[in-house]
């Protein structure tokens, strides 16, 4: 097995991040780290080069690789510069931030020749590959709706993530992730049409509020859901309650927070062969939504997933020695930036959006 060697450029929060899991992992090697404030390498781990800039990165032929977690707004120089020095590429999601950007940097990385993919290790988050797993078992039967949500109370966003030139906000910081994970869901399903709500709420430039709803022609209506002040009196991560909600024909999968607790709850009988049960509630008698006969509901365990974000790694070395394929391809990062861009133009229109 063929060690990759890795510079990393940008050695802030995902660029800590980095160098913690590769140097850890086996078939891997953490040359050197870049960042244009020099304290930030203070704390890089001995033995690791601490480069002046990145120019001496992409110079330096002990580098394989060079992961790009530098601000948004830099992936596009960055990608060029590096495809250029013809350094194999990772690059921190959103990719580009826009179409242009991304199409300009792809011109350039198919003609050097160097291998290009985007971290989008939440593909192995344990939450999504259970919900994955529940799709495409089929056992909901035929799926109609799914949603994926996450609330918090912390507010405002951190360090550049605050600034709309530096690529901020939480649709390029979290809504590249859920929506990744919507459509690798249903790989081979198209988008008919967008509709979203984007919108900052007490961020003063940058959304921190998001609700996408995708109509796709399977028939499903796939919805994603972020806040970041959404306030509660339970701060025991009970905010993020129902994280991920699918309804099929066969029954209903929910799931609460990313370490996946939920179920499948299905009906023992048709309900619709039980009689309507008048039920009295607060807000007066009603016959749909009160609780359904005794021993009506059952439930099941969920197939749940065993997989880490360093899965993502183990794919990145095996593609690099020939052995698979990426898991994460350009075209598939070009469709999650289009819908992005097309989520910004409903929320200002206010107008649904025709996609695929």
């Amino acid at each position: 097995m063929e060690t990759i060697r890795i510079g990393i450029i940008g050695h802030g929060f995902m660029g800590h991040e980095h160098e913690s899991m590769l140097t850890r992992l086996d078939g891997y090697k953490v040359v050197g780290i870049s960042d244009i404030d020099p304290k930030q390498l203070e704390d890089v781990k001995e033995g690791i080069k601490r480069y002046a800039n990145n120019e001496e990165m992409f110079n330096d032929p002990e580098v394989d690789v060079v992961i790009i977690a530098a601000n948004n707004n830099q992936h596009h120089d960055l990608v060029i510069q590096a495809a250029k020095a013809g350094k194999d590429i990772i690059c921190e999601k959103p990719v580009a931030m826009n179409l242009a950007e991304l199409d300009d940097m792809v011109k350039v990385v198919d003609e050097c020749g160097v291998n290009f993919t985007v971290h989008h290790q939440r593909r192995y988050d344990k939450d999504f590959r259970t919900m994955k797993n529940v799709f495409d078992s089929e056992t909901l039967g035929d799926v109609y709706s799914i949603k994926s949500s996450l609330y918090g109370f912390n507010g405002n966003m951190h360090d550049w993530h605050v600034y709309i030139a530096e690529g901020g906000g939480m649709l390029f910081d979290w809504g590249v992730h859920l929506l990744d994970q919507m459509l690798w869901m249903m790989p081979g399903a198209k988008i008919k049409s967008v509709f979203a709500d984007v919108r900052n709420v007490i961020n003063f430039e940058v959304d921190d509020y998001f609700k996408i709803l995708m109509k796709f022609d399977n028939g499903i209506m796939a919805e994603v859901e972020l806040g970041t002040y959404f306030l509660t009196d339970k701060m025991d991560n009970k905010w993020f309650e129902r994280h991920w909600i699918m309804g099929g024909n066969k029954g209903t999968a929910y799931l609460d927070g990313f370490d996946p607790q939920g179920a499948i709850v299905r009906t023992n009988g048709l309900l619709q062969n039980v009689g309507g049960q008048r039920t009295m509630t607060a807000a007066g008698p009603t016959r749909s939504f009160g609780p359904p006969p005794e021993g009506k509901l059952v439930t099941e365990p969920l197939p749940l997933a065993d997989t880490t974000h360093e899965d993502y790694f183990e794919n990145y070395r095996k593609a690099f020695d020939g052995q698979e394929e990426f898991l994460v391809k350009i075209p598939e990062t070009r469709r999650v930036l289009r819908l992005m861009e097309a989520a910004r133009e409903s929320a200002r229109t206010g107008k649904s959006i025709d996609f695929e």
